[in-house]
């Protein structure tokens, strides 16, 4: 049995099945970029990001599992961009909401260390519930992250088969010493760090909804890790039923299915953006779990 993190939070692979279970297995992007921000009638400044971001926890806060900032939308805008991200960040926690940051770090030594502060550590601002992060920089350079994630009941999601058309290049190649495909090898990584994990590990994995057989070709066993698998591209990007089944196959319920655009989109009314997203709700449910 995996020992309780010492901030006495449960796993944040244990809280994850409980809010799929619970909301269904929807993670709600916030992505404030110039376009939807005009199509919101919202200024491209900080004080537009904070009404959009607080907008959508408004929505959807307490009625899905996840809701996953951009950091770099935020980011864009300087240190009022990231106080508006921390301000989206305590609101979301504030509704019961499991905040992933999507902030792709990777780095290594005391830089890591440090990026693994900002977004995991207990009382920092920014601290989120996991953390998407880049192992290819190999992936020992995310253990500071790892450990830190372990120790406070946080998770990570590690980038392994990414939908768009450059990632082939690293995560199809195959590795000189075993033969093994770079995405196996993470996948393989992520499943030893989950290995005693009861419910869901709280290492997973990014891998695209539009990314058809590539698992199957590059031998990346996705059931065998063990924890959640995070698939941005459903719904506005392309990928129903047919697709998630093509990707995930046997680890379909390990799915953490990521929309943003197909519910953003229906903004900025509270109310149409609330059934935008229960809709994307069912409808990932019924192509997981049905």
């Amino acid at each position: 049995m995996t020992a309780a993190p010492a901030a006495g939070r449960a796993p944040f692979g244990a809280r994850l099945a409980a809010a799929m279970d619970d909301h269904g297995p929807l993670c709600v992007g916030i992505d404030p970029h110039a376009g939807l921000l005009d199509a919101w009638g919202l200024t491209d400044d900080a004080a537009g990001l904070r009404e959009f971001g607080l907008r959508v926890v408004e929505a959807v806060g307490g009625r899905v599992a996840a809701v996953k900032p951009q950091a770099a939308f935020f980011e864009r805008h300087g240190s009022r961009g990231v106080a508006a991200l921390e301000e989206v960040v305590a609101a979301a926690t504030a509704a019961g909401t499991l905040v992933v940051m999507d902030a792709k770090r990777g780095d290594i030594g005391s830089t890591m260390s440090a990026y693994a502060e900002a977004f995991l550590r207990d009382g920092s601002p920014l601290a989120a519930d996991a953390l998407t992060v880049s192992p290819y920089l190999g992936f020992g350079s995310l253990d500071p992250a790892v450990e830190l994630a372990r120790a406070t009941g946080r998770g990570l999601f590690v980038l392994c088969l990414t939908s768009n058309p450059e990632g082939h290049e690293v995560q199809h190649a195959r590795t000189l010493d075993a033969g093994a495909t770079v995405a196996a090898r993470m996948a393989a990584h992520a499943a030893a760090l989950n290995a005693d994990a009861e419910t869901l590990g709280s290492i997973g994995l990014v891998v695209g909804a539009t990314i058809g057989d590539a698992a199957a070709r590059t031998g990346t066993d996705l059931a065998a890790v063990n924890g959640p698998l995070l698939a941005p591209g459903v719904g506005a990007q392309g990928a129903g039923a047919r697709e998630l089944a093509e990707v995930f196959g046997t680890a379909r319920r390990q799915v953490l299915a990521s929309s943003s655009r197909g519910v953003l989109r229906a903004g900025p009314d509270v109310a149409a953006l609330r059934s935008a997203a229960r809709t994307a709700s069912d409808e990932a449910a019924a192509a997981l779990r049905g």
